[in-house]
């Protein structure tokens, strides 16, 4: 639980317990918010820096865009409101949590009458699957929940209703006894995890599924292609039945609080030796090279906390 520090709530930080809205907020009662995950790492030379912090700040401005929310606050004031929460929580690494929903005002479907609200928050927070997951791998199952169909839901939008199907998925492997669970697209093709996109690797080449599945546009997993690609791997983007998840190498899950997590089995079929495979390691290794300062090829990718 988080019980302390303060949080950014419409441009002033607030003591956390002052941070509220009202009961009949629009976001409450049908959804109506688009959020954010984001990463602050201690690098080795003792700073710390957020992780691609521009590149969220996009996306969750481009989420905001679908569903028709005029932010009240330029990109740069909000980047500014994120560093400001991270000082005066004096953390050194951890999780970022901003939110943009619609407040109080009517209830109703339409939204467009409620205010626009955002709020930041930030806390020290570790392995999400856990560190012997990050070693070992997962073990994962196919959940009999679906993503969206097309035009239903628009999958690029990182929007709060979204996760309910995400919540459906994880208490349904948490129930069965697994980590985690993954999630196949209207057509019955792979799509991603409750909260991660997934790779495949097969025969040394990873395999990610398209947009088009229902997935989102990952920031962690364009880190992963990016590095993949400095590695000599070949990258494709192909839809993917079910059954390429008994027959891959190596399977792992990426995602800002995931990061670059290992699959050990799925439905109780075992991936590749079981364990966490080669190539997923490299990536691994590669990714957390990144995050910690030591690769100067991405030095841009990373926000020092002045």
């Amino acid at each position: 639980m988080i019980e302390t520090g303060r949080i950014w709530f419409n441009g002033e930080l607030k003591e956390h317990d002052d941070a509220k809205v009202h009961v009949l907020s629009h976001v409450l009662h049908y959804g109506s918010g688009c959020f954010e995950g984001i990463r602050l790492y201690k690098l080795k030379n003792g700073k710390s820096a957020v992780f691609r912090l521009k590149e969220h700040i996009d996306r969750l401005y481009d989420s905001c865009k679908i569903y028709k929310m005029e932010v009240p606050y330029t990109k740069d004031e909000f980047i500014k409101g994120i560093l400001d929460t991270i000082k005066t929580n004096k953390l050194e690494a951890g999780y970022i949590r901003p939110l943009i929903f619609r407040g109080y005002n009517q209830l109703g479907v339409n939204p467009t009458c409620n205010p626009v609200e955002a709020i930041i928050a930030a806390w020290k927070w570790g392995a999400y699957l856990g560190e012997e997951g990050l070693k070992n791998g997962i073990k994962v199952c196919v959940s009999s929940w679906r993503r969206p169909a097309p035009n239903t839901l628009p999958a690029l939008a990182k929007a709060s209703g979204n996760y309910l199907s995400s919540q459906l998925i994880k208490m349904e492997a948490l129930n069965m006894g697994f980590e985690e669970g993954l999630a196949l697209d209207y057509f019955g093709n792979i799509s991603e995890g409750s909260g991660e996109n997934i790779f495949l690797v097969k025969n040394g080449e990873l395999l990610t599924p398209p947009m088009a599945s229902s997935s989102l546009a990952g920031i962690t997993r364009d880190v992963v292609v990016k590095i993949a690609k400095d590695l000599g791997l070949v990258v494709k983007y192909e839809t993917l039945p079910r059954e390429f998840l008994y027959l891959a190498d190596e399977i792992f899950l990426t995602g800002t609080a995931a990061e670059i997590t290992p699959v050990s089995s799925v439905d109780n079929i075992k991936v590749g030796c079981g364990s966490r495979g080669e190539i997923t390691k490299k990536i691994q290794e590669e990714f957390f090279k990144i995050v910690e300062g030591e690769n100067e090829k991405y030095r841009e990718w990373l926000t020092i906390v002045e």
